[in-house]
């Protein structure tokens, strides 16, 4: 079992078309003080930045705004300087821009709010954060939102591939846990059986609403969403992202390093899991089913990914995060294996 002690969960929670309309009532009773900083990108600047400052300024807040257009530590820097007199920090956009608010609001030990504009990922809701440096990009260790606020109406205007990318990242759980049951028994690694638990629900609760998973309907994102803080709050309860990272993720980070233009996170994860499902003797069938009924990418040709870097990615996917022990133990795979398995499974034909 593992030590609940300083389990960090969302203390509100705000899912819906329109809520963001709610950001200034929201922040009114949360904070008492009304000095924030507002993260956006370029683009999600205009699709929901704007609108955030307007209503926060009727409100009655002091903003400062700062775009980020990568998810770097020097970002990072430069938001924890502007934020160190502040009530908190509110991220607004996808993956980058989240990532370094939740960084910089850690590290001045203030509030963060989490506004996403995508569902691609769980990262909208998780203690992890994906900062990039000389060699790729690493997973550091945050602080879990205070409180998230998703407009599911804003989320289902992106393009429905970012949605259905959370949709595979949530189903890479399935994957995930076996890994993390794996290390457990070999290598006596710690072992949460709620956050396991919570982590599987939802991913099969996932599976039986892949038929209602469509583009252009707002339900969907609704869906996607519920299941991505879900995700995230069984990593706040493992205390590391255990129940929603194995395998499938190794792979997908090996292949952001490879591949000339990698595809979105969870995509890429997706097809992680199908492979690494083939390995682990589960029904990989069912995976790759289920994430053809949402139109997700299945195979390299729909990543537009060539095949060899599928393979290259297999081969070197057990080389990232070495401590992290999981089904390509610690010699990894052999080219022919990897070859083997992405043909089985028809990722590369």
């Amino acid at each position: 079992m593992m030590d609940f002690r300083n389990v960090q969960l969302p203390r509100e929670i705000h899912t819906g078309p329109g809520i963001l309309n709610e950001v200034g009532e929201v922040c009114n009773t949360l904070f008492s003080e009304k000095n924030l900083v507002v993260v956006e990108g370029p683009n999600t600047k205009k699709i929901a930045g704007n609108q955030v400052i307007e209503l926060l300024d009727d409100s009655g807040y002091n903003i400062i705004e700062y775009i980020v257009k990568e998810a770097t530590m020097d970002n990072v820097n430069k938001v924890i300087d502007l934020s160190k007199n502040s009530t908190a920090i509110l991220g607004v956009g996808g993956g980058k821009v989240i990532d370094v608010a939740k960084m910089a609001a850690t590290n001045n030990n203030i509030p963060f709010i989490s506004i996403p504009t995508t569902a691609a990922h769980d990262g909208m809701s998780s203690p992890r954060a994906s900062i990039k440096n000389s060699q790729g990009s690493v997973s550091l260790s945050a602080n879990a939102p205070f409180a998230i606020i998703a407009d599911t109406q804003i989320i289902n205007e992106a393009p429905y591939r970012f949605t259905a990318a959370g949709f595979c990242d949530i189903i890479s759980n399935l994957t995930a846990v076996e890994d993390w049951k794996l290390a457990h028994k070999l290598i006596n690694e710690p072992f949460s059986d709620s956050a396991a638990a919570l982590s599987l629900m939802t991913a099969e609760l996932l599976i039986k609403e892949a038929n209602h998973i469509q583009p252009r309907h707002v339900e969907s994102a609704g869906i996607v969403v519920k299941g991505l803080i879900s995700s995230g709050m069984a990593m706040s309860i493992a205390g590391n992202s255990r129940p929603a990272s194995g395998s499938e993720h190794k792979f997908s980070h090996a292949l952001d390093l490879i591949a000339p233009k990698p595809a979105l996170h969870g995509e890429q994860c997706g097809i992680g899991t199908i492979m690494m499902m083939y390995l682990q003797g589960g029904d990989w069938n069912k995976i790759r089913n289920v994430l053809q009924k949402i139109k997700a990418p299945t195979t390299a040709k729909e990543l537009k990914i060539d095949d060899e870097y599928i393979i290259e990615a297999l081969v070197k996917a057990h080389t990232i995060r070495k401590e992290r022990y999981t089904i390509l133990g610690d010699r990894g795979l052999t080219r022919e294996a990897a070859e083997n398995i992405a043909i089985k499974t028809h990722v590369i034909e």
